[in-house]
């Protein structure tokens, strides 16, 4: 566990493998896309038979907002978008759905110091998106987007090229510290099966790196 929700829901943690090379994947940060849910579960065992425990360290964060996937809410039980609360060089101090101020959210708190003490070498985000599906990417990560585009069939996107998003884990991951981040958008709506079906070998070459 890396922390507790506004309402003291656990945020989960496990940790796969003990290779030099470390990845983080968030299973979730919006809570009215659960798209990724089963793919969070089935990951460390497809990590595992990939033969990747002694190349990576994987570490898996379950969800990150736990309240708001219990209600079905993009944000967390304080209406705040925790992928807007984090202390990125673009955060919006004039919309209070950002929280206002950075790092207001035990959520956003709780991943922020995750990501200090994990030190990634790759971030893996799940989401979705209404109408269409793509990968897009922030940081020093096209290369490693445009392998997991072949292998997943999901275009690529830079976030520079769709709508804002000041404050959002990608602005401060990749942005701002150079450590390469894919926020993959499947369809909202998918079925989890068959997300998991998809996503399977790209989140595997991008993990092997």
């Amino acid at each position: 566990m890396i922390g507790t929700s506004v309402k003291g829901a656990p945020i989960r943690e496990l940790t796969v493998g003990h290779g030099p090379r470390r990845v983080l994947f968030v299973g979730g940060i919006h809570g009215d896309e659960p798209e990724g849910a089963l793919t969070t579960n089935e990951l460390p065992a497809a990590f595992t038979a990939a033969g990747l425990v002694d190349v990576v360290t994987l570490t898996i964060i379950e969800d990150v907002n736990p309240d708001g996937r219990s209600a079905g809410t993009r944000e967390n039980a304080n209406g705040v978008d925790v992928n807007r609360n984090f202390p990125a060089s673009n955060f919006d101090y004039g919309n209070t759905a950002n929280g206002g101020e950075p790092l207001t959210q035990p959520e956003a708190i709780a991943l922020a110091g995750a990501i200090d003490r994990i030190n990634p070498a790759l971030v893996l985000v799940a989401h979705s998106w209404a109408g269409r599906q793509f990968v897009n990417f922030d940081g020093p990560a096209r290369e490693i987007a445009e392998k997991f585009s072949a292998a997943t069939g999901l275009p690529v996107e830079e976030s520079s090229s769709i709508a804002p998003t000041p404050g959002s884990l990608g602005s401060f991951v990749g942005r701002d510290r150079g450590i390469p981040i894919l926020t993959i958008e499947v369809l909202k709506g998918s079925d989890q099966r068959s997300v998991w079906d998809q996503l399977r070998a790209g989140l595997i070459e991008a993990m092997r790196g």
